[in-house]
């Protein structure tokens, strides 16, 4: 792949404004020598402006989300995407949010443009539970741990229960939950089937990869050991 074309696909801007890039040389290596628009590939090698590239196709990312941002691109408020840098939602091929978080809910938010990765950790059969904590509008009324293992809560409008869930109690209006299916609004949908209703709801957890101190609003790329402990359902 050409330089020029590997630039632009990273989202640093059309084919013809990379190009234009290269011509005012702000296009180098780490060493500082310009380079050229039909140069050979070295991404590690590669400096825009002084600063290294961004990751290279393959990318993954784990964001922890605030509230009051939405997953969608074609949101006309605040979305995910803001909190990224500008080019990434220019990224070829593009980066995905790995399911979604409603606006108001918060926690870690995993995207990536690999849509065979994608595709693996969404998959039921990947078996990845996705942990989230609650607080409830009102106190449990001692059901809930049993109701939610049995495989037999049914969601309003839906015909098919739910697959059975660990509910761990926290205290008279606090949870942590664990679900291996990722339906619409599963959880709120789950308390409101009961009649309570959930006030705050926090992703700290999927599958064994957790948040652990990423702050609200930041992300971080992802490597190899992340992706093997996001797999390994033993840790969680």
């Amino acid at each position: 792949m050409k330089l020029v074309k590997h630039l632009a696909n990273l989202g640093y801007g059309s084919r013809k404004e990379v190009a234009w890039m290269f011509r005012e040389g702000r296009v180098t290596d780490a060493a500082g020598e310009v380079l050229y628009a039909d140069d050979p590939l070295d991404h590690d090698n590669v400096r825009v402006d002084g600063e290294p590239l961004d990751p290279p196709s393959g990318l993954v990312l784990m964001l922890h989300k605030p509230a009051g941002h939405t997953c969608s691109t074609k949101d006309k408020g605040r979305t995910v995407y803001d909190l990224l840098p500008p080019r990434f939602i220019q990224r070829d091929p593009v980066l995905s949010t790995v399911g979604r978080l409603d606006r108001d809910t918060t926690g870690l938010l995993l995207m990536t443009d690999d849509g065979m990765l994608l595709h693996r950790i969404v998959s039921p059969k990947s078996k990845l539970p996705k942990f989230y904590e609650a607080t409830l509008a009102n106190d449990l009324r001692g059901d809930e741990v049993a109701l939610f293992a049995s495989g037999t809560l049914m969601l309003e409008a839906e015909t098919t229960p739910l697959l059975p869930a660990e509910l761990e109690v926290l205290g008279p209006r606090r949870v942590r939950l664990a679900l291996h299916e990722g339906r619409y609004h599963q959880v709120r949908r789950m308390f409101a089937a009961i009649g309570n209703h959930v006030e705050t709801l926090h992703r700290p957890q999927v599958g064994g990869l957790a948040l652990d101190d990423l702050a609200e609003g930041q992300w971080r790329a992802l490597d190899a050991a992340d992706l093997a402990r996001l797999f390994n359902t033993e840790t969680a």
